[in-house]
């Protein structure tokens, strides 16, 4: 494990920007990485692929310097483990509820005495038994960040007692499910998003902690570091293929239709 890039930005309240990959070709993840963006998002939620195939990924990315930033699913104790243990710097923890559900979050990514996390050391983490255990462990430590999402528009009542957990480090607001919960599926751009923002923004500053949420262009990242988020992503490979092989066949729909 080395150290963390978000961590150290965060720190010093500089903004991060990631990307996420929906592809699982390790060359991805080299690419990106190698283009020194701050950290991939890697989602185990909702992809099928293994944590086998994930731990493969991460070792790839460690060519360049990103941070990687593993979602499992809700509950997950057991991958989110298995994903710091593959050498995750980052967990992103979705549809939390609460500050209870944050707190066990931060149990379950930190070693005692901040956390319960299990020790095996074995893995690229430590990596593979090449550090001493209490080095380790207080780099660890230091070095893991937290994301909390906030999905669900009945966790808003509790963002101020999420954001007030020491050892969550960002507030994310996950705008498609929270979007589907509030009745307005897909409207990113309706008021009641721009008020989650704004009460995320709120609980995070009272607390000193980051926040932000996914952009997928320039003016939205733009204007997310204009309100004060220092927490982003710029997209996602999946979209960037979808819209070039669509443009590829509109350019040819013109040119044969030209002929």
């Amino acid at each position: 494990m080395r150290p963390s890039i978000v961590k150290h930005k965060l720190s010093r309240k500089e903004p991060v920007i990631g990307v996420a990959l929906h592809l699982t070709d390790p060359s991805v993840y080299e690419m990106v990485s190698l283009a020194g963006f701050d950290f991939i998002w890697m989602d185990l939620e909702h992809h099928s692929y293994s944590v086998e195939t994930a731990n493969a990924l991460m070792r790839a990315a460690r060519v360049g310097t990103s941070d990687i930033m593993a979602r499992p699913a809700k509950g997950e104790y057991m991958r989110m483990a298995r994903m710091l243990e593959a050498g995750a710097h980052g967990i992103l923890y979705p549809r939390c509820d609460n500050a209870d559900e944050a707190r066990e979050v931060v149990r379950w990514s930190k070693f005692a005495p901040l956390g319960t996390r299990g020790f095996d050391g074995g893995n690229p983490d430590m990596p593979y038994c090449s550090m001493d255990m209490a080095e380790y462990i207080r780099f660890a430590n230091a070095e893991t960040w937290n994301v909390i999402q906030i999905e669900d528009p009945k966790a808003l009542e509790h963002v101020d007692e999420i954001a007030s957990v020491e050892g969550v480090d960002v507030i994310m607001l996950g705008p498609a499910d929270f979007s589907i919960l509030a009745g307005i599926p897909g409207q990113f751009q309706h008021p009641k998003i721009d008020e989650a923002l704004k009460v995320i923004q709120k609980a995070a500053d009272r607390h000193g902690k980051a926040w932000g949420t996914v952009a997928g262009t320039t003016q939205r990242i733009q204007e997310l570091l204009n309100r004060g988020a220092l927490w982003t992503t710029c997209g996602c490979d999946l979209i960037w293929v979808k819209n070039g092989l669509e443009q590829a066949k509109k350019d040819l729909a013109a040119i044969l239709k030209a002929k």
